[in-house]
């Protein structure tokens, strides 16, 4: 009898010890792909930079249902001073521009789904025309969640959305095409800070222009930038990405959701 109870117990031993270590096994470091919306609706999409709700629900699905963690901009600095991927696929969310979509559409489902996201304000629009309101940007930079968590930041998207790089054809002398990207810049992020909590300091260059420009990049960091989203496509796959020249995948009115795995998991 004692015998067949050793046995036994020898053999739950054994399987759970097989259980422990099938579950501890971590997962391989992923890519981190940062989406890139502008206006979402609720019905058909009006033009390519438009996005359904219905189809904006099915983009967040399709991370849930592959096991691609929605993280931020401060997770991926952290990436960058560590030297270390996160374990997995991971994707940041971020909305251009402005538009009033964002608190009355976005946000609502985003907090039911329990994501987080960075938004790039135009700040010479807020409080215009179909724009968010100044107060609104308070209330989402504000919102907490349950656990005391903020699931929504503001970055800068320049103050007039100008072309950064084409506009030094404007100016005669390097200093005042220098002045212009310190006003653009400067500027944005002042009016950003008096309405939200913490340091902006993440920038979204206008059409993408600019994209690696020594000239901008300089100026975003006396402008107290650590981090500038290009418009160029593609994923970051290890920790030693440009911090200023942060790839992303434009997501417009037709875009599959699959076209976000093809580049995770090609």
């Amino acid at each position: 009898m004692n015998r067949i109870y050793l046995i036994l117990l020898s053999i739950v031993f054994i399987l759970s010890s097989c259980t422990e270590k099938e579950e501890s096994v971590p997962e391989k470091e992923g890519r981190i792909i940062i989406l890139m919306y502008h206006r979402i609706v609720d019905g058909e999409p009006g033009n390519l930079y438009e996005r359904s709700l219905q189809d904006f629900e099915s983009d967040l699905m399709y991370l849930i249902d592959n096991n691609i963690h929605v993280v931020d901009f401060t997770d991926l600095a952290n990436i960058s001073s560590t030297g270390k991927m996160p374990e997995g696929n991971s994707a940041i969310l971020t909305f251009d521009d402005g538009d009033n979509s964002w608190y009355n559409l976005v946000a609502p489902t985003l907090i039911r789904y329990r994501m987080k996201a960075t938004f790039f304000l135009w700040t010479y629009m807020i409080d215009n025309n179909s724009f968010l309101t100044w107060n609104e940007v308070e209330y989402m930079s504000n919102y907490t969640l349950t656990n005391g968590k903020k699931p929504f930041s503001f970055g800068s998207h320049t103050f007039s959305h100008s072309f950064l790089y084409q506009s030094r054809n404007n100016y005669e002398t390097a200093e005042e095409y220098n002045q212009f990207l310190d006003y653009e810049l400067r500027e944005s992020k002042k009016k950003i800070e008096e309405h939200t909590p913490g340091d902006v300091t993440v920038l979204a260059l206008p059409f993408g222009d600019g994209a690696g420009d020594p000239d901008i990049i300089a100026a975003a960091q006396r402008n107290g930038y650590q981090l500038v989203r290009t418009s160029v496509r593609g994923a970051i796959k290890n920790p030693d990405f440009d911090c200023f020249a942060i790839p992303s995948l434009p997501i417009l009115s037709d875009t599959r959701p699959e076209q976000i795995g093809s580049y995770l998991f090609n």
